[in-house]
C-alpha cells in the first residue's frame, strides 16, 4: 500500500510517483534537507501538485519589486492572522533564514507590529493584514498609502497576490490537518544563519 499523505484525511500517495514529481522531491531533499509536507500532501493528485508548485515558485521566487524576504514577511503575517500552524512554522523558518535574525523572524510571526521593520514594510504588512481580516473594507485610501511609501502598481498587485495565496493555502492546511515538518522548528535559530535577500 502506498504511503499516507501527512494530513488527517485518509489520502494515499501513488505507488510510483511520476518522474517529474520524483525529481522535484529529490531537489527539495537536496536543497532543503526535507520534502515539505505541503508538497507530499498534494502528491496524491500529481496534476494539482504541479500547478501548486509552479504557482508558488513564480509567486515567491520569481521576479518582483518585493524582495523574497518581504514576500515571506507577508506569508508569515497572513498565516499568523489565520492561526495556520503549518505555514507559521514553515514560513517562520524561511523568514528566519532570509533575515538572518531569529529574533526579528519570531517577532514578525508573533506580532509584526512590534517587529523592527521599516515604515514601508509595516505599511505593506498592515495592508496584508487588512486584506486577510477585513478584505471588503479595503479602499482606494489603503492602496494610496502603499503608493505613498513608494510601492508601484505591480508591487501592490504582488502584495495582494501573495496575501491572497496564503489565505487560500492557510485554509487548506488547517482544514485538512496538515502537519509541518519537524525540522522547520529548529532551522535558522542562530543570528546570521543563512541570511538571504
Amino acid at each position: 500500500m502506498p504511503k499516507k499523505a501527512p494530513v488527517e484525511l485518509d489520502l494515499y500517495l501513488p505507488i510510483d510517483l511520476p518522474e517529474d514529481i520524483a525529481i522535484l522531491f529529490s531537489k527539495c531533499q537536496a536543497k532543503l534537507g526535507l520534502i515539505p509536507n505541503v508538497l507530499v500532501s498534494y502528491a496524491h493528485r500529481p496534476e494539482k501538485l504541479r500547478v501548486f508548485s509552479q504557482y508558488y515558485n513564480e509567486l515567491m521566487l520569481g521576479d518582483s519589486g518585493l524582495t523574497k524576504k518581504e514576500r515571506e514577511m507577508i506569508a508569515v503575517v497572513v498565516s499568523s492572522a489565520n492561526d495556520c500552524w503549518y505555514c507559521q512554522v514553515a514560513h517562520g523558518a524561511a523568514l528566519r533564514q532570509y533575515t538572518g535574525d531569529p529574533v526579528l523572524g519570531e517577532a514578525i510571526t508573533l506580532n509584526y507590529r512590534y517587529a523592527d521593520v521599516t515604515d514601508r514594510q509595516r505599511a505593506m504588512l498592515d495592508f496584508a493584514m487588512k486584506l486577510t481580516t477585513k478584505s471588503a473594507e479595503l479602499t482606494a485610501h489603503d492602496r494610496d498609502l502603499l503608493r505613498n511609501y513608494g510601492f508601484s502598481e505591480e508591487d501592490i498587485w504582488d502584495i495582494c497576490e501573495v496575501a491572497s495565496f496564503f489565505n487560500m493555502s492557510n485554509r487548506l492546511a488547517s482544514a485538512t490537518g496538515m502537519k509541518p515538518n519537524h525540522e522547520y522548528h529548529f532551522q535558522a535559530r542562530e543570528r546570521g544563519a543563512d541570511k538571504a535577500s
